[in-house]
């Protein structure tokens, strides 16, 4: 049995910054010996999600477009009104990605589609410095 975790930095530009990790999560996968069972990738905080898509650009302009379009920056927050950082419309992307995501592993490798790309979405209102987390569990060598 393999229980592994395994974490990364980067650095990301917020508003909705976009990064594909996927070299970085199937580097972890290999290197935990990890054959079979389930990788889970996991983003701290309430600003920043996990998610997939073709990480191509008009995937990933439209997936912007979309987020703005169903929480647009300018509205009204309660959390601007009571701390006056005014990124709440960043804590609300975030809570409707989500901060995690499981992804299967078989035959040694992530079980993602032929186009599927594991990104982090970075919606708050400044540059941050990110940790990603992955845990590894299952059988392996």
């Amino acid at each position: 049995m393999i229980c592994k975790t395994i974490q990364f930095n980067l650095k990301t530009a917020g508003y909705c910054d976009i990064i594909d990790i996927t070299s970085q999560v199937e580097a972890a996968q290999r290197s935990s010996g990890l054959e079979s069972g389930l990788c889970t990738v996991f983003i701290p905080g309430s600003t920043a999600g996990v998610t997939t898509i073709e990480a191509e650009p008009g995937a990933m302009r439209d997936l912007k477009e979309c987020i703005e379009h169903l929480v647009p920056q300018d509205r009204h927050f309660h959390h601007d009104a009571r701390w006056g950082d005014g990124n709440g419309f960043s804590h609300v992307r975030a809570a409707l990605l989500g901060p995690g995501l499981s992804i299967p592993v078989h035959d040694g490798g992530l079980g993602l589609g032929t186009w599927q790309q594991i990104v982090l979405v970075d919606f708050d209102n400044r540059p941050r410095d990110r940790r990603v987390q992955i845990q590894l569990i299952g059988e392996g060598s």
